[in-house]
């Protein structure tokens, strides 16, 4: 066309641009359109489309936004086609603004966004962690009717993890779900982690087992991020076992999975195989700082100091890259050894470390070395604010010169930091931490030290010193704590109660109570927490009176208490059986606008209930079930035994139903106390449905399980089944005492058959006070005067002044042969021992047997 002099048209032109473009020859698709351009020839906005298109396929994003800017000073107008190519290559060259702006004048040129440009778009703003942006674009897609792809759910599900924002996530996932939007691996992964996240850990466990059941399970990170939940929640057999199915199926570990793995390993304690583990993650590469300190503090843990020292070694020769947890990690454990030399080379190595110096914590406990520098930098009263690991560097500084207080200008240098601020506050810590951890020897050291120099201890440090000899049964060194502060006007509560916890510690309830009595009478009021200390323990003790003196001491000072104390206080009552002041103090309780918990209705039912009001013991019941908090067995179980005492079967049956149709399943102790109720009545049939019910439910029966049944049994008279339950007692290995014996004896004894209770009785290895009255009962209602009188000789002689069993020897005596003279021997024995005659008895007052074999 050329040659003949004939000039190309635009159609011309623009084949001959799409050609090459179809082709592939970008190059020379540019070069033509530079001659196109100067013949002033303009592309149709389908050619223009076809040439950025082209560019596009082949990732030359400035190239697609060069024919762009030219398309637009060329005039020429750009279609939805354009629009979605352009925004597409601005988003991926990484021009944000001006894919913004196109998108504005797409929209504004009324052009309706594709999915996949909405998409681009929401996820480049979603790796910006902006989710305003993000999540306007997808409010904005949603309005015009356009479901969401996968890969925008999983963008935005990624944005929301990625900021917290775990709430959220959940919704978008229920709206994905609502869209048919199918979920992938990477989907259900990330749904994971939020439900974890959020505490969801069934919802995190089905997640995974519905991606296992569609067969989607293919992804070592989603078997890993599954296992992290399970460790987040302290389970890490289930961490393991998730782990464990990756290797099954021929999925190869990672990095990342070797890191979990040595997480199971090292909170499940395991040694062997987390040293393993970390081999492994060694010869990948280096291991993170993260994995290293989690492998010290195993060995820490786990007492290896040996093998904690090597392994420290080794990380420092293999040059593994600190960061602040791990030098934290390292230097506290060379501090506790009292290991200075090491200390400092460790400091003077990662000082001279231009990337780790300016670490806080580094940075701290390098001044902290330097001690003078401090005091001339601060002075002795004033204190630069620190930040929690600029504290702990001056904690483990003072740690280490209390190991290591043996070595030259060690106790020079402790003594400087105590007398800053910042070191008297931290030493005030370190004698509370050193007085927990049972430490005698450094805490005595450090206390005695800061009263050398008067360095003002606080309270907590005093009452941490007192409690830690009260610990060690060291009560006069806890005293002279006590005196150097007790006439301080600013001593605090806490060192009063820490010296009533010291009494207790050791025992010395009456003491503690005298204690209490002296300072309460110098003027001293004790907070709730150690006046409900106090009164338990005095309870606890059998010292009901002093106990109710304390009550009513608080009560008359017009203590603020609160509901423990309360509750400690009724429950004291209680024990005493003060069931009317035990009322009383509830009253006091409520009228005072204390709130009462489960605890305070639980014990209230159980003041009602044993002063025979069960409409009260009801009352307390419904108030505790209308409070709104969850309602837990021990409270169903209390009630239903005060039905069961007042012989209300039916309404303790309902209220077991109740219980379990409220969600609450019932335990051993339940079972135990339904069964005894049934046994009361001797209803043996209902008592075995309720034992095979609760051995379906995974409890085995237990001592007092067998004593109820076995009392069910005696109350309806089937001896033989009672003998055969303490049988398969014996089988389970659980040993029946006198309680399941007298049980057995009861039946025989009341039935006539002697031989068979005397054969039960000798089997009994240290039989009580009730079994020699259930045998010299029967012996005397059925007339086995001479075997009665044989047993009594035997074996009640010794058994001191038991009213029955005198007296029934008595009866037999005189029925035996007229032989008064023992008999009168006898009661001129109880008459000794004001013990009353039972004249009433009588001898044979039974005649016949009664057929228990039948």
């Amino acid at each position: 066309m050329l040659e003949s002099g004939c000039e190309p048209d635009e159609v011309a032109c623009g084949t001959m641009l799409c050609s090459y473009a179809r082709w592939g020859r970008d190059k020379a698709m540019l070069s033509f359109y530079s001659a196109v351009q100067e013949r002033g020839i303009i592309p149709s906005p389908a050619v223009f489309n076809f040439m950025m298109s082209s560019l596009q396929k082949k990732s030359i994003h400035r190239g697609v936004i060069n024919v762009w800017k030219q398309m637009i000073d060329e005039g020429v107008a750009p279609n939805q086609f354009t629009y979605t190519v352009v925004i597409s290559s601005l988003v991926k060259e990484g021009m944000g603004m001006e894919a913004f702006e196109a998108l504005n004048e797409m929209k504004n040129l009324g052009f309706v966004p594709e999915e996949s440009t909405y998409s681009l778009l929401i996820s480049f703003s979603s790796k910006n962690s902006d989710k305003g942006e993000a999540f306007r674009l997808y409010e904005d897609m949603k309005s015009r009717g356009i479901v969401p792809s996968n890969f925008t759910c999983a963008s935005l599900l990624a944005l929301c993890y990625r900021i917290g924002d775990y709430s959220k996530a959940c919704s978008v996932f229920t709206e994905m779900v609502r869209y048919g939007v199918i979920a992938d691996e990477v989907i259900y992964g990330l749904m994971i982690r939020i439900y974890g996240k959020l505490g969801l850990y069934e919802d995190a466990q089905m997640t995974f087992e519905e991606i296992k059941k569609a067969g989607q399970l293919s992804d070592e990170k989603t078997y890993s991020t599954m296992a992290q939940v399970h460790l987040s929640f302290g389970n890490f057999e289930k961490a393991l076992d998730v782990m464990e199915q990756m290797k099954n199926n021929n999925i190869s570990c990672s990095r990342f999975s070797y890191i979990v793995f040595l997480q199971c390993y090292i909170m499940k304690g395991d040694i062997a195989s987390a040293e393993v583990t970390h081999q492994d993650l060694s010869e990948i590469g280096l291991p993170d700082a993260r994995s290293c300190k989690d492998m010290l503090n195993l060995y820490l843990r786990l007492g290896l100091s040996e093998e904690a020292k090597a392994f420290v070694a080794k990380i420092r020769n293999d040059e593994i890259e600190f960061d602040e947890e791990l030098f934290m990690t390292v230097v506290k454990f060379y501090c506790s050894r009292g290991m200075l030399r090491e200390v400092e080379r460790l400091v003077e190595e990662f000082t001279a470390n231009e990337t780790i110096k300016d670490i806080p914590f580094v940075r701290t406990y390098f001044t902290a070395m330097n001690v003078p520098c401090i005091r001339a930098t601060q002075g002795e009263g004033s204190c630069e604010p620190l930040d929690q690991s600029g504290a702990v560097a001056v904690e483990l500084m003072m740690t280490l010169c209390l190991t290591a207080r043996n070595e030259q200008n060690m106790q020079e240098k402790l003594e400087l930091l105590i007398k800053t601020e910042i070191g008297k506050s931290t030493a005030n810590k370190i004698i509370s931490k050193f007085a927990k951890e049972g430490d005698m020897f450094s805490t005595e050291y450090l206390y005695h030290l800061m009263l050398k120099l008067d360095c003002g201890l606080e309270d907590a440090a005093m009452a941490s010193m007192i409690s830690l000899y009260g610990k060690k049964h060291k009560l006069k060194p806890a005293l002279e704590v006590f005196k150097v502060f007790a006439g301080s006007t600013t001593a605090g509560k806490v060192i009063y109660r820490s010296m009533i916890d010291a009494y207790i510690v050791c025992k010395r309830e009456e003491d503690a109570y005298l204690f209490y009595k002296e300072q309460t009478i110098k003027g001293h009021n004790f907070d709730p927490v150690s006046i409900s200390i106090l009164v338990n323990s005095l309870t606890c003790c059998g010292k009901f009176g002093e106990a109710e003196d304390v009550i009513n001491n608080s009560f008359n000072e017009i203590l603020e208490l609160d509901t423990v104390a309360y509750n400690t206080f009724i429950k004291a009552m209680l024990e005493a059986g003060k069931l009317r002041f035990a009322v009383s103090i509830y009253e006091r309780m409520v009228s005072s606008n204390i709130s009462p918990s489960i605890q305070t209705y639980n014990t209230m039912i159980s003041v009602y209930g044993r002063g025979r009001n069960l409409e009260k013991a009801v009352d307390m019941f419904n108030l505790a079930h209308s409070m709104g908090e969850a309602m837990d067995e021990k409270t169903y179980t209390n009630l239903i035994c005060h039905y069961g005492k007042a012989g209300k079967l039916h309404e303790a049956l309902a209220l077991f139903s109740k219980m379990q149709e409220e969600g609450i399943k019932p335990g051993k102790m339940s079972y135990n106390i339904m069964m005894n109720i049934y046994a009361s009545k001797g209803l043996y049939n209902e008592a075995e449905q309720l034992l095979l019910s609760m051995q379906n439910n995974g409890f085995s029966p237990d001592s007092l399980t067998y004593l109820a049944i076995i009392k069910a049994y005696t109350e309806s008279s089937k001896v033989l089944e009672v003998e055969n339950a303490i049988i398969s007692m014996q089988k389970e290995g659980i040993s029946p005492n006198c309680n399941h014996f007298n049980l057995l004896l009861l039946a025989f004894a009341r039935a006539g058959f002697m031989e068979e209770a005397d054969r039960i009785y000798w089997k009994i290895s240290k039989p009580d006070i009730e079994s020699r009255r259930i045998m010299l009962r029967g012996y005397m209602d059925f007339g086995h005067v001479k075997e009665g009188i044989d047993f009594f000789e035997k074996e009640c002689c010794s058994v001191g002044p038991d009213r029955f069993i005198l007296s029934a020897a008595v009866h037999m005596y005189k029925a035996w042969d007229n032989n008064e003279l023992r008999a009168e021997e006898i009661l001129k024995s109880m008459n000794s021992m004001r013990v009353s005659f039972l004249e009433k008895l009588e001898v044979g007052s039974k005649t016949k047997p009664t057929d228990i074999f039948v």
